[in-house]
């Protein structure tokens, strides 16, 4: 909890230049899951409902920046996709 205290309040700090990177990184993580999930041998509908979900996950932070949302919440939501996004990669890649 501390960790994640201290994250977001650096993230408070300098909220505008941490958003737009953040965007270029989840963006590219988000791909990258997708692109696993699309290249595993899975039942399909398992597999479209992680792609809709790394997929939901992304766009709610992409929107959560443009709608200008609380600091709390963009920063939730960019852990969030984060983290979705690497389990999904390390569970399709193990």
């Amino acid at each position: 909890m501390k960790l994640y205290n201290q994250l977001l309040n650096e993230f408070e700090r300098e909220q505008t230049g941490y958003s737009t990177i953040a965007i270029i990184g989840q963006s590219c993580i988000g791909s990258v899951a997708a692109m696993v999930l699309l290249m595993n041998n899975m039942p399909t509908a398992i597999k479209l409902t992680l792609l809709f979900l790394v997929t939901i996950l992304c766009m709610a932070y992409n929107a959560a920046v443009l709608a200008q949302l609380s600091t709390k919440t963009t920063f939730n939501l960019l852990v969030l996709s984060i983290v979705f996004s690497i389990l999904t990669i390390i569970g399709n890649l193990i």
